[in-house]
């Protein structure tokens, strides 16, 4: 039954459907949606052939958002006029017109749907419920993107930092900036910590993080470590006259990361880190957005492969490492890079640092850092290909370096100076010992030449 306060034009369209298998109110041309008012996901969809692909389109969109598997009472017309998905464009690659070839074994899709926002509120766990929840289950369904309406984030604070604050913080207005990780990863006390914090912020390291594995150990407890390394600092500052972060990593349960950024802090910690997919990118959010916490922010990848590496589903790597992290108010993003141990597409790795970067509403913009393998031959193509606004990230071929890692710091310093001052590598290392051992070691990215 429809209700007696049914608007004509409402129970129009519903009689209509009445005469259709379809719900053809949740079709809407893109051009008839309020974008304010609604996020607005695209998906890659691969079915079989015969699926019917507006029914699929439409079970999502109702699925999450108002309703079920089964029709229930009170989901009335109006309630998913106001509140359900709206399918906004179903696009078919490659797109069929009159007949499907023989032999045919699976069709692919893009789809939009618009969801209302209010249904969830500018905030992200119930967002990623939305877009990307029970649906995550149903087979080949990808998450490409999500557009944000100017509305849905200014809920949000973003970094506090960012590119210019990070710079204004080191002093350095123009060139790459140079991050190490501690190597080894774990297992060792903070006495040996400080030590090597001390070689490689000598060296030129600009900002030094702890490794994604190592937090608040019994053997190299937090406080402790973040007294002893910015002790190093300090010595390192007034040996080489330039500042070094350091990214304390304070990753725990949710309820304990604020606790643990705050006695870094007091402890002397200049900078955190957090790996957010493990602790919740909303954790990331209120550690960015609290007012006490005035350091930037690190965020790391780890776990960020269960949810982008399948070509089929999940989610896409700029969203996880993008657009979801900037949102969430991380000053710079950990990332894979195609020319490391990790495998990742070039295409990918330059599109996270596009979105890391390019304007978005009012929100800062947010260093991307490659990272995993990277040593100093690969400081050119990085570089070329990211330009100056980036963070080098290199582990073991700092800590690995022949002479070591003051030597390997030093070297990647050599090897940013070149790249600034349009020197060939090459001609570089001959001029710098310790950057010509590290190419001798290591060659150099994108070239079949090694010095």
């Amino acid at each position: 039954m429809i209700p007696e306060s049914t608007p004509e034009s409402v129970y129009w369209r519903y009689t209509e459907i009445q005469r259709s298998i379809y719900d053809w109110t949740l079709f809407i041309m893109p051009e008839s949606i309020n974008t304010e008012e609604h996020v607005i996901a695209t998906y890659l969809i691969e079915t079989k052939p015969e699926v019917d692909i507006l029914n699929w389109a439409f079970s999502i969109s109702i699925e999450q958002t108002t309703g079920t598997w089964v029709p229930v009472p009170e989901e009335t017309p109006e309630v998913r006029q106001k509140y359900a998905g709206k399918i906004i464009g179903i696009y078919e690659i490659p797109h069929y017109e009159f007949e499907l070839p023989a032999g045919l074994k699976s069709r692919s899709y893009v789809i939009n749907i618009a969801f209302p926002w209010v249904n969830f509120g500018a905030q992200i766990p119930m967002l990623l419920s939305t877009v990307i929840g029970n649906i995550s289950m149903m087979g080949r369904l990808k998450l490409l993107d999500l557009h944000f309406p100017h509305s849905f984030v200014q809920g949000f604070k973003g970094p506090k930092f960012g590119i210019a604050g990070i710079r204004k913080l080191l002093d350095i207005p123009e060139r790459p900036l140079l991050n190490n990780m501690i190597k080894p990863c774990t297992g060792f006390p903070p006495e040996v910590g400080a030590k090597l914090f001390y070689e490689v912020a000598a060296g030129g390291g600009d900002i030094i993080k702890d490794d994604e594995l190592l937090a608040d150990p019994s053997f190299c407890p937090l406080e402790k470590r973040v007294k002893m390394y910015m002790e190093a600092e300090r010595r390192a500052y007034e040996e080489k006259g330039e500042r070094t972060l350091y990214t304390v990593n304070i990753t725990d349960s949710a309820n304990k990361v604020l606790d643990n950024a705050k006695r870094a802090i007091d402890a002397g910690a200049n900078a955190l880190m957090l790996n957010y997919l493990t602790a919740g990118i909303s954790t990331l959010q209120a550690l960015a957005e609290d007012p006490e916490i005035n350091v930037p922010i690190l965020a790391h990848l780890d776990f960020a492969g269960v949810l982008y590496e399948s070509p089929f589903s999940g989610v896409s790597s700029t969203l996880v490492l993008g657009k979801l992290p900037r949102l969430a108010g991380a000053d710079i993003v950990v990332y894979p890079n195609p020319h490391g141990k990790f495998p990742f597409l070039r295409d990918r790795y330059l599109q996270i640092a596009l979105t890391l970067r390019a304007p978005f509403y009012e929100m800062r913009t947010v260093f991307p850092m490659p990272g995993g393998g990277v040593h100093q031959g690969a400081v050119p193509l990085l570089v070329k290909e990211l330009g100056t606004d980036c963070i080098i990230g290199a582990g073991g071929a700092i800590h690995g370096h022949p002479t070591g890692p003051k030597a390997g710091a030093r070297s990647f310093r050599q090897a940013i100076d070149a790249v600034m001052a349009g020197i060939p590598l090459e001609q570089a290392a001959q001029e710098h010992p310790e950057l010509q051992s590290a190419v001798q070691t290591w060659g150099i990215a994108g070239s079949n030449v090694s010095t």
